[in-house]
């Protein structure tokens, strides 16, 4: 006879079979995040990254360089797509201007969170789409100077999903600084003490346009790693000279090198070490832009290397894609120069090998993003010109000779199938020391010859000298003139800045 079964005791049995059939559906892991830099994750984590799914497989702190699609020693793929997400992000809160010039505005915001995770932000400019980023930063470009501007951020899912506008933000920006007459002063300003002069950055000449501060320098940690640290005052006293002479329409830039700094990458880690660390430090202090002053063994062609056209030479391949990478990170309003010795450029018309010619294949690797150059004619030996003949340093002749090289092109090695091309003329500029004690191996130049060579380069006004222009009408857009130092320049009352200023502006 069978047992006849309770309304409860049903009710419990269901209960129970419901239970186990659960128990064996594996349960969904939270939601993930997107992946961040900075962020200590642990074995077994997930994140998001590009619309991919990935699993730490050992503890660390994220870098950036380190995103889960470039390290498998840290991150593996998870298989499978994520089930129908129609769950749009968290609206971004928190949008703010962290530094703004005449032609961009910084902003940043805070992270959105989603179900799956946000895998990007859209940054509208008066509601037309200006950028994208992973990130919860971005700098915007190509803006107009003394502008005002409406800025709004949405977050976005790998589904499509997008969330509400953020709150909006208005911002001005500076009135900018139109350079008078297009041709430019530009002068080094020493983060050390040398015995010249010491001065603050924002106490610099309004005579300058430009000013490049020497140096940022290997720290010797990490190969590669670049650090910067201010001599004279705090990184917050620092920061707020920067962003005073860019309110000023001046532009402050980073140089890496020197004579004393070693700067040489060998592959593509110590690539990576420098993007990074130059990266951070050009957006810590808000500088314009980035200067190449490599001397001594860091540029030097191996053997083999004949051809500027396609360098072999690790050093100069990756300090190209470096520097590429990290204009491609600021945008067309990034200054980019270049401040070699003779010997690398206009060296490399007699012989290509070695340090001669070296910086050549950087040049014109770059030439399109290079602003300007500027070639120390100083502490030079004697150099052959597009004439043949043979001119010294300290001279107005050597100042024309060695700046039309640039502008006009030439033979590499004299040979007739690598022909260097010429660089626009507002590209090219030439370097003079501000008094005799800063050049200790000569190229000091007087007053009056610094204006006899300006005035034959951009008005062809020849002042009767052995060199004859290749263009006898001259250079009208040639760019100006850069000095070491400006530090060197106050030691002698600013002699040298007030007189070239006014042959600039005579031009």
């Amino acid at each position: 006879m069978g047992m006849k079964w309770t309304s409860f005791q049903r009710g419990m049995v269901l209960t129970l079979v419901l239970t186990l059939l659960l128990g064996m559906i594996p349960l969904q892991a939270s939601a993930a995040e997107q992946w961040q830099p900075k962020v200590a994750y642990s074995k077994g984590d997930r994140v998001t990254y590009q619309g991919s799914l990935y699993e730490c497989l050992q503890a660390h702190t994220s870098q950036d360089g380190w995103e889960p699609d470039r390290v498998p020693a840290l991150w593996k793929a998870v298989e499978g797509s994520p089930e129908e997400d129609q769950e749009a992000p968290s609206r971004p809160t928190g949008l703010t201007v962290t530094t703004k010039t005449d032609t961009s505005v910084s902003l940043s915001w805070n992270p959105s969170r989603d179900n799956v995770g946000v895998t990007g932000y859209d940054i509208d400019r008066d509601g037309v789409r200006a950028g994208t980023t992973t990130g919860t930063s971005y700098r915007v470009t190509g803006l107009q100077p003394d502008t005002t501007y409406t800025f709004t951020v949405k977050a976005k899912d790998a589904a499509g999903n997008e969330s509400e506008a953020s709150e909006a933000v208005r911002v001005k920006t500076e009135p900018g600084g139109e350079i008078r007459n297009g041709k430019l002063l530009i002068g080094y300003w020493h983060n050390f003490d040398n015995g010249s002069s010491v001065i603050r950055l924002r106490d610099v000449s309004p005579r300058y346009d430009v000013i490049h501060v020497a140096f940022a320098e290997p720290t010797g940690r990490v190969p590669g790693e670049m650090g910067f640290t201010p001599f004279n005052a705090t990184t917050e006293e620092f920061k707020a000279d920067v962003e005073y002479l860019k309110s000023r329409g001046k532009k402050v830039v980073i140089s890496i090198g020197g004579a004393n700094a070693h700067v040489r990458l060998e592959n593509s880690a110590q690539r990576e070490q420098f993007v990074r660390s130059m990266t951070e430090i050009i957006q810590t202090y808000g500088f314009s832009g980035m200067d190449i002053d490599l001397e001594g063994s860091s540029l030097s062609l191996d053997g083999g290397d004949t051809d500027f056209r396609n360098p072999t030479t690790p050093a100069i391949t990756h300090m190209i894609a470096a520097v590429q990478s990290i204009r491609s990170r600021f945008g067309s309003d990034f200054v980019l120069t270049m401040a070699p010795e003779t010997a690398y450029v206009q060296g490399g018309y007699s012989a290509y090998g070695g340090p001669w010619g070296a910086y050549l294949p950087v040049i014109h690797a770059l030439r399109n993003e290079l602003t300007f150059i500027h070639v120390q004619h100083y502490n030079s030996g004697p150099m052959t010109a597009l004439d043949g003949r043979v001119y010294s340093q300290g001279t107005a002749d050597f100042q024309v000779a060695m700046a039309e090289m640039l502008l006009h092109g030439f033979p590499v090695a004299h040979n007739p199938n690598q022909i260097f091309p010429p660089l626009r003329e507002d590209q090219v500029a030439f370097g003079l020391p501000a008094t005799a004690s800063a050049a200790p191996s000569g190229g000091y130049l007087a007053s009056a010859e610094i204006e006899k060579a300006l005035r034959y380069l951009a008005k062809g006004e020849s002042f009767g000298g052995s060199y004859r222009l290749q263009k006898p009408g001259g250079y009208p857009a040639f760019r100006g003139v850069m000095t070491w130092s400006i530090n060197w320049d106050r030691a002698s009352r600013d002699a040298f800045s007030s007189s070239v200023r006014r042959y600039l502006d005579g031009l």
